[in-house]
């Protein structure tokens, strides 16, 4: 009927993309979503296949509802504090949405079907305590389709490196640099070298390196002219140019020897691909980084957007290098400084990750003090039985 036809034309554009190569993932997470069963939906009619969070995802779903609010009076029973509570909240959604994706990951051989997430973005200049907080999530979460998200600074590569070694599979985030980008990808084939003579099944581990799109054009169209034709343009040739450099790296001899060992690619990640100017068209970010092998997270309402009216036309991508070469190179004679913008880029993004972690505290805080106050002190509960068997052991381990 005419309502049967309307939505398999709506669904055809993430179909589409899909088909294209690109591996459709939501940039989102709360446990209403996986409870409700709103995750297994998009999985089915929106061709998800992955799904990342962070701070401020985490942050926002815990201030919302209550379906957080068993298993905060549990550990405001037990005296836990807000350091334990953090990582028992969010370990259970992630491993419970862990549970639901892997389906996926089994149907693709360990390549899709994946979960983020991030480490405490306040010791991201610190690899040692970086490593061991990837380790122990890696430990708490116990699902094999897990990302732990490791922030691409100067001081995260050897701890991506490090991380990778002991057979935990990474998500390099906050990449806005062409240079870092080259620097992540060695660190990659440094990890998964180490990992292979450590005795790690390299066909077990993934990788992906989360390039971001948006913020860049947010700050270099502060620096152009309202009237320049290169607005809205930086952000989409500078992911373009990732990927250029994603194949010369993924077609040398030192990928090759990994891949003959088992090991799949690390693959570009589109992120802050929702469109922050009103006055671009709300798919630019996804429709213009369409290629084979790569990855793109979107906040829900840009997925309903290329659901709604995206139109997939086929590699945007692999035949633009010159093109994209040619708007860096304009914004150069325009005066803006790449390497300015993407060091400043990095440092805030660093500083809102930063920021969005104290703000994940103190809403927990509360949480566990109002607890707190309302329990009497008779003894602890179990937790409501819903979600993964592992989760009712709240993250205190096996």
């Amino acid at each position: 009927d005419h309502r049967q036809l309307t939505e398999t034309l709506m669904t055809e554009a993430l179909a589409d993309l899909s088909a294209a190569g690109v591996a459709v993932w939501l940039d989102d997470l709360s446990r209403e979503r996986v409870r409700s069963g709103n995750l297994a939906e998009l999985m089915r009619t929106r061709s998800v296949v992955g799904v990342t969070t962070n701070p401020s995802i985490f942050q926002k779903a815990l201030s919302g509802g209550g379906a957080y609010d068993d298993q905060v009076r549990d550990l405001a029973l037990r005296g836990a504090d807000v350091g334990e509570a953090v990582r028992a909240l969010t370990t259970y959604d992630v491993r419970w949405a862990c549970d639901v994706l892997r389906p996926r990951y089994d149907a693709s051989d360990g390549v899709d079907g994946r979960v983020s997430i991030e480490v405490d973005p306040r010791i991201s200049h610190d690899a040692d305590r970086t490593v061991a907080e990837a380790k122990a999530l890696w430990w708490l979460v116990d699902r094999p389709n897990l990302y732990i998200k490791i922030p691409a600074t100067r001081e995260g590569l050897p701890a991506i490196t490090r991380t990778l070694a002991e057979g935990i599979s990474v998500n390099i985030t906050l990449i806005f640099s062409l240079t870092r980008y080259d620097e992540v990808m060695a660190a990659f084939l440094d990890g998964m070298e180490q990992a292979r003579d450590n005795g790690h099944d390299l066909s077990r581990m993934g990788s992906v390196a989360s390039f971001f799109v948006s913020r860049v054009d947010t700050e270099i169209d502060k620096r152009l002219e309202k009237h320049s034709g290169l607005r809205g343009k930086a952000g989409v040739a500078n992911a373009q140019l990732a990927y250029q450099h994603y194949e010369q790296v993924f077609g040398g001899g030192r990928w090759k020897a990994l891949a003959a060992a088992g090991a799949t690619p690390q693959r570009p990640l589109w992120a802050s691909t929702g469109v922050k100017d009103p006055s671009y068209d709300d798919t630019l970010y996804v429709v213009e980084l369409v290629a084979r092998g790569t990855v793109n997270t979107m906040p829900e309402a840009t997925m309903q957007a290329v659901h709604d009216h995206g139109v997939i036309r086929g590699d945007t991508v692999t035949g633009s290098y010159a093109k994209a070469q040619q708007v860096l190179d304009d914004l150069a004679g325009a005066g803006v400084d790449y390497d300015e913008v993407v060091q400043l880029l990095e440092d805030e993004g660093l500083e809102k990750f930063v920021q969005a972690w104290g703000d994940l505290i103190e809403s927990v805080t509360e949480q566990l003090e109002k607890a707190g106050a309302e329990v009497a002190p008779t003894g602890a509960t179990t937790p409501a039985g819903q979600g993964p068997a592992a989760a009712s052991r709240e993250g205190s381990g096996r």
